[in-house]
C-alpha cells in the first residue's frame, strides 16, 4: 500500500519589512523568522506545534514542525512510529498492509490472512507446501500417519474416524489376516467357518486347485476338492468298495469295528435287507440279518 511521506511542514522566512506580517495565533511579528502556512494561515513554529500539528496515531504526541511525517488514510505518524503492530518492524521504506486499522508488514499480514494448520494450528503461509483434505489444511510436514508419525506426503492414505493412516499402518492395524498365510487381506477374500482366507490360499490340499465357488470337503484342518477327497482321503465302503464322500446318496454312513459302509450298502449278505438302524450279526466279515444268521 502507498502512503504520503512529508519531511514536515514547509517553512517560510520573511526578510523584508513592508506591511505588518504577524502569527495568526500569538500575533508576534514573523519578519526575519521562520513560519509555516497552514490552511491559508501563517503561524510561527511554536504555535504550529501547539495548535496545528497532527497527532501521531502510534505515540499520540504531536508531529512537530521539524519532524518527518507519514500520512495514510487520514492518519499520521512520526517516521519512527510507523511500524508493524505485531513484530514492530519499521515500515517507513517497506511494503505494508492495513487490517482492522492496524498496520502490518507483508510477512505478518500473510500470517493473519493465511489458513491455519489442522495439526499445529500455525499459519500456512502463501507459497508453502500444504495438504488439503475434507475442508482442512496441513503443513506438508504436519500431515503424518497417526500410527507411525511419518509424513504421508504424496503417498496414498486411509482414515479411521478422524485419524489418518498411511496404507501400511492401516493394513497392519485394521485389515483381516488370512488364516493360511497370516498376511493381510487388502481386497476380496473368502470367509469359511467365520475365518478369513485369501482366494489364492483357499485351495485343495492335494491338487492346489482353487476351491472358491466349488464343492469341497474339510478333513483334519485341510480342504480337498471332491475328486482328491475321493482318491486320497475318503474311506472305502466295505460293501461296494467305492469311496465314502458324504455327497449325494452317500451322506449317511454306518461305522462298525473300524469298517465303514454307505448306509444303502449296509445290507444283509444273504437277503439284501437294509440293516441300518436294525439288529444285525457279523460273521466272517459279512453282515447278516438275525433270520439269515440262524441259517448259517
Amino acid at each position: 500500500m502507498a502512503y504520503q511521506r512529508h519531511s514536515g511542514p514547509r517553512h517560510y522566512t520573511i526578510s523584508t519589512m513592508t506591511d505588518r506580517f504577524d502569527c495568526h495565533y500569538c500575533r508576534d511579528s514573523l519578519y526575519g523568522k521562520k513560519y509555516i502556512k497552514k490552511d491559508e494561515k501563517h503561524c510561527c513554529l511554536r504555535c504550529f506545534d501547539k495548535f496545528c500539528a497532527n497527532t501521531c496515531a502510534e505515540c499520540r504526541r504531536p508531529i512537530g514542525s521539524d519532524a518527518k511525517e507519514l500520512h495514510y488514510k487520514n492518519r499520521y505518524w512520526h517516521e519512527d512510529c510507523f511500524r508493524c503492530s505485531k513484530c514492530y518492524k519499521p515500515l517507513a521504506n517497506e511494503q505494508f498492509a492495513a487490517k482492522d486499522d492496524k498496520i502490518l508488514c507483508s510477512k505478518c499480514s500473510s500470517r493473519v490472512d493465511s489458513s491455519r494448520c489442522h495439526a499445529c494450528y500455525k499459519p500456512i503461509l502463501p507459497g508453502t507446501q500444504n495438504v488439503e483434505y475434507k475442508g482442512n489444511a496441513w503443513h506438508e510436514e504436519c500431515f503424518t500417519c497417526y500410527q507411525c508419525k511419518k509424513p504421508i506426503g504424496s503417498e496414498s492414505f486411509l482414515t479411521k474416524g478422524d485419524d489418518i493412516y498411511c496404507a501400511v499402518c492401516h493394513e497392519k492395524k485394521f485389515a483381516k489376516h488370512c488364516v493360511h498365510c497370516k498376511q493381510a487381506i487388502t481386497s476380496g477374500g473368502i470367509s469359511y467357518q467365520d475365518q478369513p482366507w485369501h482366494g489364492e490360499c483357499f485351495i485343495c490340499n492335494t491338487c492346489k486347485k482353487p476351491l472358491a465357488g466349488q464343492r469341497f470337503t474339510a478333513h483334519e484342518g485341510n480342504m480337498y476338492c471332491v475328486d482328491c477327497y475321493k482318491t486320497s482321503v475318503a474311506k472305502k465302503c466295505s460293501g461296494c468298495n467305492n469311496p465314502i464322500t458324504g455327497f449325494g446318496r452317500g451322506t449317511n454312513v454306518v461305522n462298525y469295528e473300524g469298517n465303514s459302509w454307505h448306509e444303502y450298502c449296509f445290507t444283509c449278505k444273504k437277503c439284501s435287507l437294509s440293516l441300518a438302524n436294525k439288529r444285525f450279526v457279523c460273521h466272517n466279515d459279512n453282515i447278516y440279518c438275525p433270520d439269515c444268521a440262524k441259517k448259517l
